[in-house]
C-alpha cells in the first residue's frame, strides 16, 4: 500500500486480486459470521467488493489485431481462451498473449520481415485473393518457426525475449504461451491431418471411435509429442460429452490407480477435464447471479456428472488430480453458499435437492461398483468380494457373477 492511498482502496484493492474460489469462500465465511450475529467495521465494504463480478485487467480481444496479425495467429483458433497465460494449461493460448506476442515478433524479432508481410497483406486483402493470403501467412509462419527455436534454443535468449514481451505488455507467463504457439507452428500440418482424421461428431468415445481416435493421435505424437495437448482440444470439440475425454488416459492402463494413468501419453486429458469443471464453477456462479435458475440446475447437474465419472474411472486417493478435484467441488459448494441468498425466496431448495446427485441412488452404486469390479475381475477376486461387501446389496454378487463370464 502506498502511503497516500486510502486503507478502503487499499482493502479494495486486495480482495480484487482473489481467485473466483477464495472470494466464494471468503464471502461464504462472512454470511456466516453475520447470520450469527457477529458483525465488524467496514463488513459491507467487504460484502459488496466480493460479491461484485471480479475485474481482471483487460486483455486485447484478437479481433483487435491488425489483418496481417490475426492471418498469422489464425491457425491458434483451436486453442486459444480467455483464460489468462498463468491459468491456460498446455492446450490452451491465451487471448491475452496474442498483442505483446506479436509486438515483439513484428516491431522486435522480425521487424524487417515482418513489415513486408504486413503489405503483401493489405495488398492481397485489398486485391481479394484470400488464398494468396492464407499462402502469405503460411511462409510467414515458417520463417517464424526458425526464428524462434533460434532464439529460445539458448537460456540468453529465452530470457531476453521473455524481458522484452514485457516491455510489450505480456506477464510473466506470456513467454509460455510463445514457446506453446512455437510447438503448434512446428505441428501444424500434422495437426491439421489429424482434424481430418477425426469422425465429425463423436456421440460416444468407445469401440470403433476409440481405436480411430487413438490411431490419429498415435500419428502425430510420433513426429510431434509435444503437440499431443492441442491434439486433445480437437478431439475435445467433437465429442457429445467432454468428459469421455478421460478414456484416452485410461485406456492406456490396466488397472484405475492416478500413477499409472498419469503415466500414459495422454494422461493430460484428465487435466484437460479438470479445466472443463473449474469453469462450469464459474459459469454456475454466473447463472445464480442472474437467477437463473433452471439454467443453473442444469450446470450444477452436470457437474456431479462430471465428479463421478473422474470418481469412477480413476483411483484417485491422495494424488494430485484428487486434491485438485477436491478443490474444485470445494469451490462449488462455496459458490451455491455465497450466491444462493441473493435467489427469490422458497427456490433455495431446487439447488440442494438429492435427485441432482443421481449416482448416489441404489442404480448409481451398483453402475459404480461394476466399473470398480472390471479391475478387480482381472487382477484380484479377493479385492472383488470386498467391494461386494462394501454396498451389502443381493443383486451385487449377481453382477459380479455376470461380469466374469467370458465373452460369447
Amino acid at each position: 500500500m502506498t502511503r497516500t492511498e486510502p486503507p478502503v482502496e487499499a482493502l479494495r484493492g486486495y480482495l480484487r486480486q482473489l481467485t473466483p474460489q477464495t472470494r466464494a469462500r471468503l464471502l461464504a465465511e462472512l454470511d456466516r459470521l453475520r447470520q450469527s450475529g457477529e458483525d465488524f467495521p467496514g463488513v459491507e465494504i467487504i460484502v459488496a467488493e466480493l460479491s461484485s463480478e471480479p475485474r481482471a485487467p483487460a486483455a486485447p480481444p484478437v479481433d483487435r489485431l491488425d489483418h496481417a496479425a490475426r492471418h498469422f495467429f489464425r491457425v491458434l483458433d483451436p486453442y486459444l481462451t480467455n483464460r489468462p497465460p498463468e491459468r491456460a494449461n498446455d492446450g490452451q493460448i491465451s487471448r491475452a498473449s496474442l498483442q505483446p506476442i506479436w509486438d515483439w515478433v513484428s516491431r522486435d524479432l522480425m521487424a524487417s520481415m515482418a513489415r513486408g508481410y504486413a503489405v503483401e497483406v493489405k495488398q492481397l486483402l485489398t486485391a481479394g485473393k484470400q488464398r494468396e493470403v492464407d499462402q502469405a501467412a503460411h511462409g510467414f509462419q515458417n520463417k517464424a518457426v526458425k526464428y524462434l527455436q533460434g532464439t529460445l534454443a539458448a537460456e540468453s535468449g529465452t530470457e531476453q525475449a521473455r524481458a522484452r514481451l514485457g516491455k510489450h505488455g505480456g506477464s510473466a507467463a506470456t513467454s509460455g504461451d510463445l514457446v506453446k504457439i512455437l510447438r503448434v507452428l512446428k505441428a501444424r500440418d500434422a495437426l491439421a491431418a489429424l482434424d481430418a482424421d477425426l469422425p465429425s461428431r463423436i456421440d460416444k468415445l468407445d469401440g470403433r471411435h476409440l481405436d480411430r481416435t487413438l490411431a490419429a493421435l498415435k500419428t502425430l505424437r510420433t513426429a510431434h509429442a509435444d503437440a499431443v495437448p492441442f491434439a486433445l482440444a480437437h478431439v475435445t470439440k467433437r465429442l457429445a460429452v467432454p468428459w469421455q475425454l478421460l478414456r484416452l488416459a485410461t485406456r492406456g492402463t490396466e488397472t484405475k490407480e492416478a500413477d499409472d494413468i498419469a503415466a500414459t501419453p495422454y494422461a493430460i486429458a484428465v487435466v484437460l477435464v479438470l479445466d472443463q469443471l473449474e469453469d462450469e464453477a464459474e459459469v454456475l456462479r454466473a447463472a445464480l447471479r442472474s437467477q437463473h435458475v433452471v439454467r443453473a440446475k442444469e450446470i450444477l447437474t452436470g457437474i456431479y456428472d462430471v465428479e463421478y465419472a473422474i470418481r469412477v474411472r480413476i483411483e484417485l486417493d491422495d494424488s494430485d488430480w484428487g486434491r485438485r478435484l477436491d478443490a474444485i467441488m470445494q469451490a462449488v459448494t462455496d459458490v451455491l453458499d455465497s450466491e444462493q441468498i441473493n435467489l427469490p425466496a422458497g427456490l433455495n431448495h431446487v439447488l440442494r435437492s438429492r435427485s441432482l446427485r443421481q449416482h448416489h441412488s441404489l442404480i448409481g452404486r451398483l453402475t459404480w461398483f461394476c466399473w470398480k469390479c472390471r479391475d478387480a475381475v482381472k487382477d484380484s477376486p479377493a479385492y472383488a468380494r470386498q467391494l461386494i461387501a462394501t454396498l451389502c446389496h443381493p443383486l451385487a454378487w449377481s453382477i459380479f457373477q455376470r461380469l466374469r463370464r467370458p465373452a460369447a
